[in-house]
């Protein structure tokens, strides 16, 4: 594991986080502590040649490399250079402009990170960059559904959010409030409905396109400012992992609607009966409380080992579309 510099260019001062990358290498890991959790990496070992290709991972709102670090291992073990790139203000450091401020900059952040990578010298002798995978959880999930060929925009927020306010709450506002059945359930609501229309009236439509792209995985996206139309006809091969237990993103108005919309356009990898919303974040961080520990912890009954099984199966979706 190391972390690179985005290179210079037009933009590089909102784009400028570091990309954290993964990778096969001889060396042997050993345990490295970050923040509360570890993990086994070989930090800053050489690389070696893998089968060749990259995928790239979309964090999800405040998010970090380390609650990925499953997935990138399983990945990597396919033969995979695993590149993540750090999202400007909406991650771990910087969590100040999550929704649709951030998600207008992401899909543009990872091609960056491509960039990033076929700019270092230790890694662009590995890789073939015409044929790329992208991942993403949350508002990751929003990354790569807008890089799949979705579209969306400020306004298709706020018109769900107009009409769905009551019933997806924690999309439309994120952790900055909750309702918990009190007096004051009623002005949160007319706040947050009166902040919403003020903020988010732009109407035109939010696209994007790098070719280098060439399959993607959401897992319980951020989905229901979409224009659902524009998922009849991905441009890519495009695959979703959802979950039922899902209290912040739930799949009634998030990925079953891209799932019906797709048709047989996509597939669905894989659909945790009881995973929440933190089922995808493997590593889950340990003593989250308070309203993120009640939308990311793990509901009773649900059982971890189902993990690596869907890594697996993510993995084997990038072989199938990026190896041939």
């Amino acid at each position: 594991m190391t972390e690179i510099a985005v290179p210079p260019g037009p933009v590089a001062a909102e784009l400028a986080g570091p990309v954290t990358v993964f990778y096969p290498t001889p060396d042997p890991e050993r345990l490295l502590k970050q923040g509360s959790m570890s993990l086994r990496v070989a930090p800053g070992a050489p690389p070696q040649r893998g089968n060749g290709r990259l995928v790239l991972i979309s964090h999800g709102s405040g998010g970090s490399p380390v609650v990925h670090a499953d997935l990138a291992r399983a990945l990597v073990e396919a033969g995979f250079v695993v590149a993540m790139p750090e999202h400007r203000a909406d991650n771990y450091k910087d969590p100040s402009r999550p929704g649709p401020d951030s998600w207008t900059l992401r899909p543009a952040e990872m091609s960056r990170a491509i960039d990033a990578v076929a700019a270092d010298a230790r890694f662009a002798p590995l890789l073939a960059l015409d044929k790329v995978g992208a991942y993403g959880m949350s508002a990751g999930g929003h990354t790569v559904l807008s890089l799949a060929g979705g579209r969306w925009s400020p306004a298709g927020f706020r018109t769900h959010c107009e009409a769905n306010l009551l019933v997806d709450f924690q999309f439309c506002v994120g952790l900055t409030t909750q309702l918990n059945g009190g007096w004051l359930d009623g002005p949160k609501q007319w706040f947050a409905s009166k902040v919403i229309a003020l903020k988010f009236a732009d109407a035109q439509p939010q696209s994007y396109a790098d070719p280098r792209i060439a399959a993607a995985v959401a897992a319980v996206p951020a989905a229901a400012d979409f224009d659902m139309a524009s998922f009849a006809h991905p441009r890519m091969p495009l695959a979703l992992v959802t979950a039922r237990q899902d209290r912040w993103l739930n799949p009634q108005w998030h990925s079953d609607p891209v799932l019906k919309a797709c048709g047989n356009g996509c597939e669905w990898l894989a659909d945790l009966p009881l995973g929440g919303h933190g089922a995808f974040l493997s590593p889950l961080p340990p003593g989250l409380s308070g309203l993120l520990g009640d939308l990311l912890n793990d509901p009773p009954g649900f059982e971890r080992a189902v993990l690596p099984e869907i890594d697996r199966k993510i993995a084997d979706f990038f072989k199938r579309h990026l190896l041939n």
